[in-house]
């Protein structure tokens, strides 16, 4: 046992918790608590997890992680930067904006092959109907000298003209009315079916979301590098406790339909998605200023 464990371990007896009490406090595995203490890191998920899991034991046993850090430096092993996800997520949207850049470049050309050939199509179209126009109205109106014009005939035509167009135009006034009744209902409908996603508290890494007007509440973690970690409901049953990682386990689902609340610990919030019944949620709280994140999703059932 290394001097910082020693004092780690001594901390958390003077405040009578086991390390089932520790685990509970931290959401650490209790493997990783009696590693800490043994100082054995051989098996932590990470070199940038064992700052931020010593940090977390000290909070929880009432000392300063930061005298802690500059007591024992030569303990804990120095390869470690908080800032790597950080880092790494940058280099991630550098490599995303190149993509996008480079694919925009190749389709370019394409675009403006299509802008010409409509424009050309758009002038002839112009040129050729105005000169139809043109000789259209320079020809003579054909008349039949001598045609006899009853008036009768005309009074006729004339009332069933405006038979026509009147039927014409009570058509056009239904059609309109049912377009008008069929997009406002389906605009209630898109309403009614939108589900809300909404912040009600925020204090530090912790994180309280609200889901409402929803069917069912199917949570999905992805992640997009290498992160760990836990989701439990309301009550404390674990759903999933473990590394995620682009090279092997990517994602985890799990329906919380049935419950009221999801709770989330996020190791790596850089490298980490969250997206509940297929709609991604922001970070309240950036991943730049906390990497580590504790996510609480409360979920109100839509009712009838």
């Amino acid at each position: 046992m290394t001097e910082l464990g020693n004092r780690l371990k001594e901390a958390r007896l003077a405040k009578d918790m086991s390390l089932d009490d520790l685990q509970k406090v931290t959401k650490i595995q209790k493997r990783y608590l009696m590693g800490i203490e043994e100082g054995d890191y051989s098996m932590m998920p990470g070199k940038f997890y064992i700052r931020a899991f010593i940090k977390q034991y000290a909070e929880a046993v009432g000392i300063e992680p930061e005298e802690i850090f500059e007591q024992y430096k030569n303990d804990i092993p120095a390869a470690l930067n908080d800032d790597i996800p950080e880092k790494l997520s940058r280099v991630q949207s550098r490599k995303d904006l190149s993509g996008r850049t480079s694919k925009v470049f190749d389709i370019l050309p394409k675009i403006l092959i299509g802008i010409f050939i409509v424009g050309t199509i758009a002038v002839l179209y112009n040129f050729l109907g105005g000169k139809e126009q043109t000789e259209d109205a320079e020809k003579p109106a054909d008349r039949t000298d001598g045609q006899t014009v009853i008036e009768e005939s005309e009074d006729l035509a004339k009332e069933q003209g405006a038979e026509e167009d009147g039927k014409e135009e009570s058509a056009g006034d239904q059609e309109e009315s049912s377009d008008e009744n069929d997009s406002a209902d389906g605009n209630a409908e898109e309403k009614e079916a939108k589900q809300e996603i909404s912040v009600v508290e925020s204090s530090g890494k912790n994180t309280v979301y609200e889901l409402k007007n929803a069917d069912k509440f199917e949570l999905e973690i992805v992640s997009t590098g290498q992160t760990w970690v836990s989701i439990q409901n309301g009550k404390g049953h674990s759903f999933f406790q473990g590394m995620l990682d682009t090279a092997g386990t990517k994602s985890q689902k799990a329906d919380f339909s049935k419950e009221t609340e999801a709770s989330i610990v996020v190791g790596n919030s850089a490298q980490t998605e969250i997206y509940v019944n297929g709609e991604k949620i922001e970070y309240q709280v950036p991943p730049s200023q906390s990497v580590r994140q504790d996510i609480t999703i409360r979920y109100a059932p839509k009712t009838e």
